[in-house]
């Protein structure tokens, strides 16, 4: 598969509603590390990998499997395994995503805008990560 430039260092942001959320992403080779973090007390929450893989359904999509840590007591279990399996899937390569967020007393629909902001901030990264005709290294 062809590889984007290094994108070492390289910041993302959703900038959209109050639940706002940031990431770093770091490309190793053919792998990425990916920090996501918001709110008022940035942290490390959870940890998650995955890998791609052939498709179980259709050998010829690629698919991801992925693995999660989560410290007691957080909750971004869901985000880092939905952002690090769409990642690995998308860029063909091994994908670690650590994320921290906290919001006081955020209620579920708080919650459900996170994850949307998540999922926003993943594909961003997706769209510029991506080898494109018109694109060489790094936007």
């Amino acid at each position: 598969m062809r590889r984007a430039g290094d994108c070492s260092n390289r910041l993302f942001r959703t900038r959209r509603g109050r639940y706002d959320l940031k990431a770093r992403v770091f490309q190793l080779g053919e792998d990425y590390v990916v920090c996501i973090w918001g709110g008022d007390r940035p942290h490390v929450g959870a940890v998650g990998m995955a890998l791609p893989r052939p498709s179980l359904r259709d050998p010829q999509r690629t698919s991801s499997t992925g693995s999660v840590f989560t410290y007691p007591g957080h909750k971004e279990d869901h985000l880092v395994k939905e952002a690090a399996e769409r990642l690995a899937a998308s860029l063909g390569g091994n994908v670690v995503v650590c994320a921290g967020a906290h919001w006081e007393e955020l209620d579920s629909r708080g919650i459900e805008e996170v994850l949307e902001n998540s999922r926003r901030l993943v594909s961003t990264i997706i769209r510029h990560l991506l080898p494109s005709p018109k694109r060489r290294g790094c936007p």
